[in-house]
Formats: C-alpha cells, structure tokens, sequence
C-alpha cells in the first residue's frame, strides 16, 4: 500500500533485515515470530473508537479510513495476508496485503463475511452473538519474546520512520449520490469510461494537465492472472478536456466524449485479454537484469511516475443481500495509498445503481496535492460531464416545428 522509496529501505528495511537475522532466528524469538507467520490473519483488537456517524461524519470518516490504512503502525502486522481490525465500539475494517491477492478476492471474502454475520448468524438483543459457545477450542497462548535493547532501539527508530511516513498521507473518502451507474447506462455510456474520464477532466483543473494514468484491470480469463494496466489517459480522454475547458460546443463535446469512451473500453479489453503492455515490460526488465542488459528505454520507461493510480473495487460480486431494502449494509469500498510522492491514490466503488463511493489519497508533504480538493474536483467533473452527455439526450429547439415554438413561448 506505500510506494516504497530507497528512503524507506535504507531507513527500514535494510537494518530491520540484519536485526530480524541477528536476533529472530533462533530461540522463544523465532518460535513466536513463526506462531504468527503461519496463522492465517492477524486480529487487533483497537483501543479506539470509530465510526462514520456522530457530530462530523465527514471527518470521521476520513479518520476511519486513515485508520485502517495504518493505524498507531505498531497495531497492525503488515506483512500477513489480512489484519481484521475490530475497534473498540464494535466497528470493523480490514487491512489487506497486496502480493497474494487482488481487491475483488479480498473484498469479496470481506462482503461474504459481513453479510453471513448479518444475516445469517446474527446477534441476541443485548448484542451476544447468537449461537452456543464451543468450549472445545483452545484458549489463547501469550507469546513471549527476548527483546534486549539494541532490538528495542531498533523498533524505536523503525517506529518513528513509519509513523512519519503514515502521518503524511492525506485520506478523504465521500459518497457521491448525484447520480450512479443506472443513469450513466442509459446514456448508453460505460460507467466506469465515465468515471475515468472524469478523473482526468478533475485532474487537469487541479494540477492544469494531464499525467501517467494506472488504472488496474483484472486478467482473471487466464489461469493465475492478476492485473494489467489500462493507461487511461489517452489523446482521445485529452482531447475532451481540453474543448470543455475551451468552452466548445455541446455537440463538439459529445463527440469527443465518445471516442474517449470507446477508446477506454478498447483499452480495457486489450488489458483484459492479454494485450497490455506494462506487464510485458516489466517481463523485459526482469529478464535484463537476469542477463545484466542495459536498457536505457526500460530504464526511462519503468521510471515514469503514476501520478494518478486508480482502481475500481468491485461489490455484490455475489448478490448476498438487496441492497435497496438494505441501505445500512451498503459497503464504503476500500482504498489504498498514493503510488507517486505527489500524486493521488483514487478508489471508487460503483455502490448499486444510484451511489459512487470514492477513496482519495495524497501527501501532506506534498504542496501540490489535497484530497479533499481533489474530491471536490472529481464531484464537479462528474457532474459538468453529465450535464453535457444529458443536454444530448433532450430534444433540441432545432427539431422542434415553429408551431411548437410558439405554443412553448
């Protein structure tokens, strides 16, 4: 979840490498550390309370989100598959780790567990969970550990490194109810073209340009395949922008729009079937460096920032419950950190037919960026562009005959 700088491995990784091998390899250290490594997850059990209601439901949460990214950094355990975060209010959130598993398979088996807690097992009325309790299972073990003090030095500098890192990220997540994927459809328009497009038109009022787009497409056609990526910022995407910002004319700016969404839909498909090509680059640099080829074009190709990385998460992938009869079950998604020092981390999450969730990250540290200025920049994008595509979908005072002209004014 953090782009990982040569900052960060010399100021963690490197010396939290030698004290691990110095000191976890052997003794009550190395049969602790292994009792953790081989569980299936990590549980913490949060002293604070969070929650999206009370007096600053904006504020809380955007701390609610903060707060499952990263928490304190010495209650989370990073490294496992998942940590299931339970707060001490009874609100929960999961933390996930990305090499094992893409959002849809952790969202999935997030949305799956909520919603058999909710519906299927349940609570008594005094909040028990409703059941016996099985006496059989062990009790919990405390671990113990041999920590002298050049490991306890160690955890300080490491600590402080990380809660610096974690105190720099600038998280914003909002409901954006305006409208959603039921009226983007019948306009006949791709829903998450719309979107994407969108984001480039809020992020060139924000930064007065365009840059290097991610945006995560699965590959799951292919056995084992994880992601490729769409480079969602084409000509066709600029093209767009630049005559609405120009003031162009309705009908100049509807056109345009659609040849940037067919050109994103052409892009996914090509990403979803195998032919992207960041996957294969990254194919050629690995295989140079196995051969010690330099390549200058790899070198300047690989080294390009993504200072705009996006991913859609996917809900009701299965359709565990109505989502219209049940508006208090409706998921907020998830989000992740920005890839690029000064850039934005944007997740959104198409919430049934009327409701588009978004994460917004970024950098405190950075001058430049601001999520919550960026969010605003995403709401008034998406609406300026609806306003352009619906102005299509009206009858036109041209079409009209001057009978009906009259009888209109």
């Amino acid at each position: 979840m953090w782009s990982l700088t040569a900052f960060l491995r010399v100021s963690l990784r490197v010396p939290w490498a030698k004290i691990r091998k110095q000191y976890f390899s052997s003794g009550i250290n190395k049969r602790s550390l292994d009792i953790i490594e081989r569980s299936a997850f990590f549980v913490t059990l949060d002293d604070e309370e969070q929650g999206m209601k009370g007096d600053d439901p904006v504020g809380n949460l955007d701390r609610y989100a903060k707060s499952i990214l990263h928490g304190k950094c010495y209650d989370r355990w990073f490294d496992k598959s998942f940590s299931i975060v339970i707060y001490k209010n009874g609100k929960s959130g999961l933390n996930a780790e990305h090499s094992w598993a893409d959002a849809p398979t952790v969202a999935h088996l997030w949305e799956y567990t909520l919603a058999t807690d909710a519906f299927q097992l349940g609570y008594t009325e005094d909040g028990h969970c409703k059941g016996d309790v099985d006496r059989s299972l062990p009790l919990p073990q405390k671990l113990t550990w041999d920590i002298p003090s050049e490991v306890q030095a160690q955890v300080s500098v490491s600590l402080a490194v990380a809660q610096a890192l974690a105190d720099d990220v600038d998280c914003h997540v909002f409901p954006f109810r305006e409208f959603g994927k039921g009226q983007i459809k019948k306009l006949r328009v791709s829903p998450d073209a719309l979107i994407q497009i969108g984001l480039q038109l809020a992020y060139y009022r924000d930064r007065g340009g365009f840059c290097l787009t991610y945006e995560a497409s699965m590959t799951r056609l292919f056995r084992e395949g994880r992601t490729e990526t769409v480079r969602s910022c084409s000509n066709e995407s600029c093209a767009f922008v630049k005559a609405l910002e120009a003031g162009e004319a309705g009908e100049q700016c509807r056109r345009l729009f659609r040849q940037a969404s067919e050109r994103h839909q052409n892009l996914y498909r090509m990403a979803m079937t195998g032919a992207g090509i960041d996957r294969h680059l990254f194919c050629l640099y690995v295989v140079s460096k196995y051969l010690g080829v330099d390549s200058p074009f790899l070198k300047e190709v690989l080294s390009e920032p993504w200072r705009l990385s996006t991913s859609q998460t996917p809900v009701q992938q299965m359709e565990l419950f109505d989502l219209k009869n049940n508006p208090e079950f409706i998921s907020l998604g998830g989000g992740f950190g920005p890839v690029a020092d000064d850039g934005y981390g944007v997740s959104y999450i198409i919430v049934g037919e009327e409701m588009i969730n978004f994460h917004v990250s970024s950098k405190h540290s950075c001058s430049e960026t601001d999520s919550h200025r960026f969010g605003r920049q995403i709401t008034k994008a998406m609406l300026d562009i609806m306003t352009v595509l619906s102005a299509d979908a009206k009858p036109s005072s041209s079409s009209k005959s001057p009978t009906q002209s009259k009888k209109q004014l």
